[in-house]
Formats: structure tokens, C-alpha cells, sequence
């Protein structure tokens, strides 16, 4: 694997490596972070830009875990020499940039989902599929986070142009894939974007009911204006409610499973039997593990092209809902409409609300 990117989330990354991954060169155009990065790390080889990296080396696996804004050049840069892309999200600013890289050799690019793989989100999309807890009914999807003013004094931080959008795209997109993993194809959108307190040109707080195929309707919630930080899905079931309450990550105990009364030894069992044999935190190295084994069997990585869409169209939604005040449904959002090409659709944000 090819890192490209030396910042805190390539740490992480360096930090979670599969035991059959071995990192054989990182670019990063800053000297320092770049040398920073290989005296803490075993890597091979470092070079100044992924144009120096790419003209060299020829990877399994390239991880870009640059600045938002440079993933899709980067992205196509890597596509066009046939290679394996896994790429941090958000994996595109756009569902214009999306589609692109699909026909440049989207089934051979993954976006990083980390939630995904944990035990408990492998369990519940286990059980769901065996009809244990009975058919979705509502959820929660909140991502109630805290960034400070400081926080968007690093250049790109808070810019349509280069982070394509606030916490709607930038924070919750976690949890909101995860959401749809287990829920499935979403239908509509009706929400509301607003800026409350932050020096940024995005917005910093976002609401917005979502309605699924399977009629279940679930309220979602991006903040960066919570000082009591907490990540919490909720799903609700016809004979069981599954919670996830955690920050950054989770492990199997932080899930909570209730049952309806009379049905209390059915879904303990279900649970039970949709752990075994997955129990495992999430995490990088969870995905890592996924995508290695992916590779090895000549298939492609997940989470890929349909998968991060269809995330990426949501958050899409979300912003157009709230820029025209109304519900957007899936599929609306097209080349002839202005949301397809920049998150913002290209109005920005003249006041401290979006619409």
C-alpha cells in the first residue's frame, strides 16, 4: 500500500495496517510532515507529490488520505494507471466528480466506511436479513459533535470549494452510511441546513427526516455545536430496538438491545447468533482487513461506487432541501440540476440560513 497525505488521519491509518499490508512509500508535499511521518512509521520509500509516488511505484493499493478537495484528481490519477483506490471520505465534492470517477474504473475504487465493519454492524445487518426483529419502523441518526472557531483556521476546513460542505458532509457522512447499511435505499429528504455560530462559509448545524423504500422514516441530525460530544443510531424495530451510543468508534458492548415484551428470549438469541464469530471493534483495521481480502479473491474492495453514492446523494439532498425548502427525492438530483455539481448548487450561503 501507497499512502498519500501525512496528516492525523494517515497516522491512523499507518496505525490500523493488516498484518499482510506492507507500506511501501507516502507523499506529502510538506518536508516536514513528510519526514515526521516516516520516522514514526516503517515506510519504505517517501516522495514530495503522488505524481513522484505514481511515476515510481506501482502499489496494490494507493490510500488517499489527503484534504477532501484533492481526492478526486488524485483519485483519477490513480484510476488512470489501473490501480486499487481506497479513499477517505468524502470520496468526491460532487455527484458530477462521483460519476466520473466511476467511468474512469469506479469498481476499482472503495471509500473509507469504517463503521461498516465493526461486530455489531455485521450482526444487526445479519439479523435484519434473517427477519428476526421484524421490519424497520423509525431510527435516530444523530452526529452531535464540538468543533471550536479554531478549528477552522486550517485553510480548507469549512469551504464549499475544498471540504464541500460543513458537518452534513464532512462529520456525519459516518454515521448517516452506516444508517443507510442497515436501512437500505432511501426514498426522500426534507431538511433544514443553517450556520448558528461558526466562522465558516458551510453550514454548521443540519436536520432532516429521511424516508426509506421500506417506509421506515428516520430523523438525522449534524451538529459541530454540541459541547457534550456523542455519536447515537437508533433503530426500531417491529419486536426490538438496537442502539449504538459512541464517539469515534465502537465497540461490541457499546450496542444496547431491547425487546418487545413477550418476544425478550427470540431476539437475545437472534443478537447472539448474528455476533458470533464477528465480534470486533470498528475501525480502520476492520476495513483494511475487508478490502485486503477483496483484493486477494480478484473482487472488488467494498464499500464502493453504489454503496458511497448513494451517501453522497443523500448529504446532496439534504442541501438542496434545504436551499429550495421542500422534499427532494432520490434520483432528482441530476446534470441539469446545480446540487449535482457543487453541494452548495452554487448559491453559497449569504446568510446564516441555507434557503
Amino acid at each position: 500500500m501507497a499512502i498519500a497525505g501525512a496528516g492525523g488521519i494517515a497516522g491512523v491509518h499507518a496505525a490500523s495496517l493488516d498484518p499482510r499490508m506492507r507500506l511501501v512509500a507516502i507523499a506529502e508535499v510538506s518536508e516536514a510532515a513528510r519526514e515526521a511521518f516516516a520516522a514514526k512509521w516503517p515506510v519504505e520509500r517517501t516522495y514530495a507529490t503522488l505524481d513522484d509516488l505514481l511515476a515510481s511505484e506501482s502499489p496494490d493499493l494507493v490510500n488517499l488520505c489527503t484534504p477532501p478537495g484533492l481526492h478526486f484528481q488524485q483519485a483519477i490519477a490513480c484510476l488512470d494507471k489501473g490501480l486499487t483506490v481506497l479513499c477517505e471520505k468524502p470520496p468526491a465534492l460532487s455527484l458530477s466528480e462521483m460519476d466520473k470517477l466511476a467511468a474512469a474504473g469506479g469498481k476499482r475504487f472503495a471509500t473509507v466506511s469504517q463503521h461498516r465493519f465493526g461486530g455489531g454492524a455485521l450482526a444487526l445487518r445479519s439479523v435484519i436479513a434473517g427477519g428476526s426483529f421484524g421490519e424497520p419502523m423509525t431510527a435516530v441518526c444523530h452526529t452531535l459533535w464540538y468543533r471550536p472557531d479554531s478549528y477552522f483556521a486550517v485553510p480548507w476546513r469549512g469551504s464549499w470549494e475544498q471540504e464541500g460542505g460543513g458537518p452534513t458532509m464532512g462529520h456525519g457522512i459516518h454515521q448517516m452510511d452506516l444508517m443507510l447499511s442497515v436501512l437500505g435505499e432511501w426514498e426522500s429528504v426534507m431538511a433544514v441546513a443553517v450556520r448558528r455560530a461558526r466562522p465558516t462559509a458551510t453550514e454548521d448545524l443540519s436536520h432532516a427526516i429521511v424516508t426509506f423504500a421500506s417506509g421506515a422514516v428516520a430523523s438525522v441530525v449534524n451538529s459541530l455545536l454540541s459541547p457534550r460530544e456523542t455519536s447515537y443510531l437508533r433503530f426500531d424495530f417491529a419486536r426490538a430496538t438496537v442502539e449504538l451510543s459512541h464517539l469515534y468508534g465502537y465497540g461490541d458492548g457499546d450496542w444496547t438491545v431491547t425487546a418487545v415484551p413477550g418476544h425478550e428470549q427470540e431476539v437475545a438469541a437472534a443478537w447472539s447468533a448474528g455476533l458470533a464469530g464477528r465480534s470486533r471493534p470498528s475501525g480502520h483495521g476492520a476495513q483494511f482487513a475487508a478490502v485486503l481480502d477483496a483484493i486477494q479473491a480478484g473482487q472488488a474492495p467494498p464499500v464502493g461506487m453504489a454503496d458511497a453514492r448513494a451517501t453522497l446523494e443523500l448529504i446532496a439532498a439534504i442541501y438542496a432541501s434545504a436551499h429550495g425548502c421542500r422534499a427532494v427525492r432520490r434520483g432528482e438530483i441530476g446534470p441539469d440540476s446545480p446540487f449535482y455539481h457543487r453541494m452548495d448548487g452554487g448559491f453559497g450561503v449569504a446568510s446564516d440560513q441555507l434557503g
